[in-house]
């Protein structure tokens, strides 16, 4: 898509820019904030169940205009933890579809983010200690680790064993789980794919010259090292539909001066919007860093800088994302021309009905019609009471 200033393409708008619809090929969302892929480490073998179902329509229900599915892994040595989504077969369809069907009937679009952990799986779910899978994992929880796979045979942990280093010949069966796995996303229902390619997962451990010391075709130069990972975004957008919508999530910095940088996800993100990607999802870290070295300091909208660049310099369009809390904040990011979307994750586990909320904040009255039927004639009768009795 053409990029221009917000500013410019809104003018004269009197409904908040959060509030506005947007289009991306033929999806339109109904407003600009985004509930990004939050893993909950509670599929059971990598299939989805009702914990699925309510957990994400809630925020349909809170009027969120795009809910994704947490990072699903391509195959099943590509999970992070034994209680991860999967779309390795295709059983795993029906589940979702039965997310996507509700996500649907109240009024969200439905995203699925495809990914492969590389050398960050085979652990332990974060409430039992994020480290990696043992003896101990199997007694108690039944849960057996698995041999891992990555760029390399460097541990991400240092724990032994190490990952098995990928060869072109296990790329190529790869690319195909990644078509497979588009194949199955179509068939759920979805309406926007994100491929994973952040968080030290497997396709950032290909960009980060910190983690791919590879001698091939696939390591040294930039150039070699984004070959992959845009490999697997040609795969999936060959298969994904045409009027369908393609995003990427990115790392844009490795951390505070090292590894990946941000002109580095300029000019990925310019490979990108050449291939058919509609949108760079603009988070950072998630790499193996030295001691001596820190990742972006953790403030309200820290992230947002690095989106509002890669938009700017690659003209195409951005989500920001990271400690976004408040509605004027939200809506403050995208008068400024910093993004196109807007994503919360853990703010939406306090508040699914943050979108709902919001537009009363920025909206007034008019607000309520973006809260359910179920909800809004209760809600906004209680609401009346209170004003007219002088409570609220």
């Amino acid at each position: 898509m053409s990029i221009q200033p917000i500013e410019d393409r809104e003018a004269g708008a009197a409904t908040p820019l959060l509030f506005q619809p947007m289009t991306f090929r033929s999806v339109t969302l109904r407003n600009r904030i985004v509930v990004s892929p939050m893993a909950m480490y509670s599929a059971h073998d990598g299939f989805a169940d009702d914990f699925h179902l309510v957990h994400l329509g809630r925020f349909a229900l809170g009027s969120a205009s795009l809910v994704f599915m947490e990072a699903t892994a391509v195959t099943q040595q590509g999970r992070i933890t034994a209680g991860c989504n999967g779309l390795w077969l295709d059983a795993q369809i029906p589940q979702l579809k039965r997310i996507t069907d509700f996500l649907h009937r109240f009024g969200s679009a439905a995203g699925m983010q495809l990914a492969h952990s590389g050398w960050k799986g085979s652990t332990r779910r974060p409430w039992h200690g994020g480290t990696r899978l043992n003896e101990e994992d199997l007694t108690l929880r039944g849960e057996q680790a698995w041999p891992i796979v990555s760029v390399g045979e460097e541990a991400f942990d240092d724990a032994a064993p190490g990952p098995t280093a990928l060869t072109e010949g296990d790329l190529s069966a790869l690319l195909e789980q990644y078509r497979a796995a588009t194949r199955r996303a179509i068939a759920a229902g979805f309406d926007v794919l994100e491929i994973h390619a952040a968080h030290g997962y497997l396709l950032h451990s290909f960009l980060s010259p910190l983690s791919n010391k590879r001698g091939d075709s696939y390591g040294g130069s930039i150039e070699n090292r984004m070959r992959f990972p845009l490999a697997v975004v040609e795969a999936v957008r060959a298969e994904w539909p045409a009027d369908k919508p393609l995003f990427v999530r990115i790392s844009a910095v490795d951390g505070v001066d090292i590894g990946w940088t941000i002109e580095d996800s300029v000019k990925f993100a310019k490979a990108l919007a050449a291939r058919g990607v509609d949108l760079v999802d603009c988070s950072t870290g998630g790499m193996k860093l030295p001691r001596d070295k820190s990742l972006v300091a953790r403030t309200p909208g820290f992230q947002v800088p690095f989106a509002a660049k890669i938009r700017k310099e690659a003209q195409v369009a951005t989500m920001a994302v990271g400690l976004i809390l408040e509605p004027k904040q939200a809506e403050a990011i995208l008068q400024s021309g910093e993004a196109d979307l807007v994503a919360l994750a853990r703010e939406m586990l306090a508040n699914p009905n943050f979108a709902a909320q919001a537009a009363l904040e920025l909206e007034g009255a008019s607000g309520w019609d973006l809260w359910s039927d179920q909800f809004r004639y209760w809600l906004e009768r209680r609401a009346k009471t209170l004003r007219r009795e002088g409570r609220a």
